[in-house]
């Protein structure tokens, strides 16, 4: 029997995810055939209990469930989607160490993931081959020390907030021994799926002398609820900025009301909207596909609809390029 998801901790909701596509659907109180689901066993179903509380029992077409469940429709072969559509293997000087742009590098020190979001571009990345861990620690601290132009390091993975406090806090004094880092970035969509993960005792572990910034990743407003808000206020009160990264998905929130519902649910609950991704053609995500004619459609009815504050940029990666690219 599932329990009410409130009441457990973080880690339990993390160890208890569904895996199994019907108990999910059963739970969800759809029956079997009323969606053509996969079993994919390279990228299998993973959700957290309090995630699919969220999801609208009995609705095959609720944008939540769309972001989770794995479909037939993955299986389909295209040839602008492939495995590594960042070309990130390559710039990836040493194993878990991403360098895209000048001033700033990415770590892996996980492949651990809340969710296994159907649309996502390290959905094929060789985590094992990625591995970080303290046996690396020298060749990380002379890298940046070679670099002096790195002033912020992106934490990333999978999700740096599946692991343990005292994990991070190694890593964030790993960082604090590099004096030119100004400021370290976590990029999660666990406080979006597990919100308790938020109660940490933040002031212990965050590093002093840096300024953190949590990149959440939330897509629909029917993720976001009260309970998320109190910790999301909790964490900004020990001055860490609260950003959101989002992605237009086909069938999630490719409309004017649904990005405009969004934005303004985003700042209520003081996250502040930053990114709108045009999708990454990793192969599989075929279906979530918005074209850009639509997506700058849908992006003009915003900036009608919101405060400038509120528009967050539509942009796209672009392998080479020195920064996110803006859609035009």
């Amino acid at each position: 029997m599932r329990t009410n998801w409130q009441q457990q901790s973080w880690q339990q909701l993390l160890q208890g995810c569904f895996s199994d596509i019907e108990e999910l659907l059963n739970y969800l109180e759809l029956p079997l055939p009323a969606i053509p689901y996969d079993l994919d066993t390279q990228f299998p179903l993973r959700v957290p209990l309090s995630f699919a509380a969220k999801i609208e029992k009995g609705n095959p077409h609720c944008p939540l469930l769309r972001q989770v469940l794995p479909l037939k429709a993955e299986q389909q072969r295209h040839p602008d989607f492939v495995a590594d559509p960042l070309k990130e293997l390559s710039q990836a000087p040493i194993p878990g160490l991403l360098h895209k742009f000048k001033n700033r590098i990415l770590l892996t020190p996980t492949g651990s993931c809340p969710v296994h979001c159907r649309y996502c571009f390290r959905r094929h990345f060789p985590y094992s081959e990625h591995q970080l861990g303290r046996a690396q620690w020298v060749q990380y601290t002379d890298y940046l020390m070679a670099h002096p132009e790195i002033d912020e390091v992106i934490l990333s993975g999978g999700d740096p907030l599946t692991m343990g406090d005292q994990k991070l806090k190694d890593w964030f004094s790993l960082l604090a021994s590099v004096p030119f880092v100004k400021r370290v970035r976590i990029h999660s969509r666990t406080p979006i799926m597990i919100p308790q993960r938020l109660d940490a005792p933040w002031e212990s572990i965050l590093p002093a002398d840096k300024q953190v910034i949590l990149v959440v990743h939330c897509n629909h407003p029917a993720e976001l609820d009260a309970f998320l808000a109190e910790r999301i206020q909790t964490l900004k009160s020990q001055r860490v900025t609260v950003l959101n990264q989002s992605v237009l998905l086909r069938g999630v929130n490719d409309s004017i009301a649904v990005q405009v519902a969004l934005a303004n649910a985003l700042f209520d609950h003081g996250i502040l909207p930053y990114y709108l991704h045009q999708l990454d053609k990793v192969a599989g995500t075929k279906h979530f596909e918005v074209s850009d004619a639509e997506a700058l459609q849908i992006y003009e009815g915003m900036r009608a609809a919101l405060s400038g504050y509120l528009l967050p940029r539509l942009v796209r990666e672009v392998p080479g390029e020195t920064a996110k690219v803006g859609v035009i």
